[in-house]
């Protein structure tokens, strides 16, 4: 007995469509936005402290997303001193899962006085943290 054309249209059509089940090569993505293993988001987190490691820390909770730095003198500017305060807000690397608030002071005649932050300092540490969060996330590559 002579299978029918349409019998061998159909063997054909089931023999191709299982060619790509078989494909165990890994397929290369990026790795995934949310990174929790310490309560907040670890890209941010790393970040935060590789963009303030020439800066002495304070207090660091990796639990609650805090990092505060203790004050911070450039040997350009001995008269002006900084503190920062990074704050991750949240579990997902978002632009605004991250905050910064920054504290500026001049030694005068009487001592340290407040004054005022530059204008961006503040926005260009945070879009720093979010860049460098962001080529963490890159270079880590998932197999999958």
């Amino acid at each position: 007995m002579r299978p029918t054309p349409a019998a061998l249209l159909l063997a054909l059509i089931l023999s191709l469509a299982a060619c790509g089940k078989g494909d165990k090569r890994p397929k290369t993505t990026e790795a995934p936005a949310r990174i929790t293993s310490i309560g907040i988001n670890a890209y941010l987190w790393r970040a935060s402290l590789e963009t303030i490691s020439f800066m002495p820390l304070a207090q660091v909770d990796s639990n609650g997303g805090v990092i505060i730095t203790d004050w911070y003198a450039s040997p350009l500017t001995p008269n002006e001193r900084v503190k920062v305060t990074i704050t991750v807000l949240d579990t997902e690397l978002r632009a605004d899962a991250v905050k910064v608030n920054a504290v500026r002071q001049t030694l005068g005649v009487g001592g340290w006085t407040e004054a005022t932050v530059r204008a961006g300092t503040v926005q260009k540490l945070e879009e720093t943290i979010l860049a460098r969060a962001r080529d963490l996330r890159r270079a880590q590559i998932v197999d999958r």
